[in-house]
């Protein structure tokens, strides 16, 4: 941290950490997510057990898609009227990098795991801003139709490769995010090397040589309700999308679909506090998220919506869903048994290198 964000956070930190009372934060506080399902789940594991303990007023706003923008907006004005918000990881960097969002210390703002583990090493590789604290574990992976598989399950991501073995259509993202990095996996490039090659020209090319292995058999998606009305259609023998959309075929209606989750591609959504709060805002502020990312809060999520706790100690905690009264656990893509081999999407490569490479995707689709 620069010196002045240190003498701000911790001077915020002390007013949320005991050092103030009640008095000294703010009786209300406004917090941006996305609405739908996702707020809901936030609304009965965060929301309404902190209202309940501190007597503060929660408002919510559903503004989150345009979260980059208002804030410039508010910021340019010198009137920011938003206390908490949710984004995702990239917009996160971004706001970070101008400025819009505070630093935080995870291991002095953010309360310790369960198991004793201090904040940074329960949160881990997921810390990937200094402004942005990890909520929930989503992630792009393939699910297949267990009528049209044969005997042998697909349990390996080149499956998706494999036409030989897998006849049939194939749903991938009309992107070249995830399915360039699945391409070049599945030719040989190690996981630690994948985003080194795919810098290159070469390693470009690379992994569209290995796209053009299947592309006739590819229908490209570009809504996440695609993949699974195909997978229940039987338009497509396997296909990825978002993990809670397999959630939704799979349990909620029963189809004929299981998930690989090998290779699956990690993407974060969390919190960021905005620049620009007075000091009793950014005490109330810092005292919700202490409160909403502990251990117990983001298994409680969990109950709601089929996305995993992004600290470690609270995978143990996932139990079953609220309403459907199943056991959770083995749909999050954090639990062990999913995430053996998981891989993180790399966001500062994809702000450097998007532009030009979806403009080379984009060609290739048009050959």
């Amino acid at each position: 941290m620069k010196p002045m964000k240190i003498l701000m956070a911790t001077t915020a930190f002390a007013l949320a950490g005991g050092m103030a009372s009640g008095a000294d934060m703010a009786d209300e506080m406004t917090i941006v997510s996305w609405g739908g399902a996702y707020s809901n789940s936030q609304k009965k594991a965060y929301h309404e057990p902190y209202m309940e303990k501190t007597g503060v007023k929660i408002i919510n706003d559903e503004s989150s898609a345009e979260a980059v923008a208002k804030l410039r907006a508010m910021n340019e004005a010198g009137n920011v009227t938003w206390d908490v918000v949710d984004v995702v990881a990239s917009d996160a960097i971004r706001l970070c990098d101008e400025g819009l969002a505070m630093e935080i210390d995870p291991d002095t703002m953010l309360a310790d795991g369960d198991d004793g583990s201090k904040a940074s090493d329960d949160f881990g590789d997921l810390l990937v801003s200094e402004c942005f604290i990890p909520q929930i574990v989503y992630s792009t992976t393939f699910g297949y139709r267990t009528d049209m598989v044969g005997d042998t399950p697909p349990t390996d991501v080149c499956a998706v490769f494999d036409l030989e073995a897998y006849p049939g259509k194939r749903a991938l993202e009309k992107r070249p995010i995830n399915n360039m990095e699945w391409a070049l996996l599945c030719d040989g490039v190690a996981k630690d090397e994948v985003y080194d090659v795919l810098a290159t020209e070469e390693g470009q090319e690379q992994a569209l040589a290995k796209l053009d292995t299947i592309k006739d058999q590819v229908i490209w998606w570009s809504a996440g309700a695609d993949t699974p009305q195909l997978l229940a259609d039987g338009e497509v023998v396997m296909g990825s999308t978002y993990n809670g959309r397999l959630f939704s075929v799979i349990e909620e209606q029963n189809q004929p679909v299981a998930m690989l989750w090998d290779a699956q591609v990690f993407d974060l959504d969390g919190w960021i506090i905005p620049t620009g709060l007075s000091e009793e805002r950014t005490a109330r502020a810092l005292d919700y998220i202490m409160f909403a990312t502990d251990t117990q809060r983001l298994a409680d999520q969990a109950k709601y919506i089929s996305y995993g706790p992004a600290r470690a100690s609270s995978a143990p905690l996932v139990g079953q869903h609220a309403d459907l009264g199943i056991d959770m656990a083995p749909h999050m893509p954090t639990d062990p048994n999913n995430a053996k081999n998981t891989f993180l999407y790399n966001y500062e490569f994809w702000a450097d290198y998007r532009d030009d490479i979806s403009a080379k995707f984009q060609a290739w689709l048009a050959k």
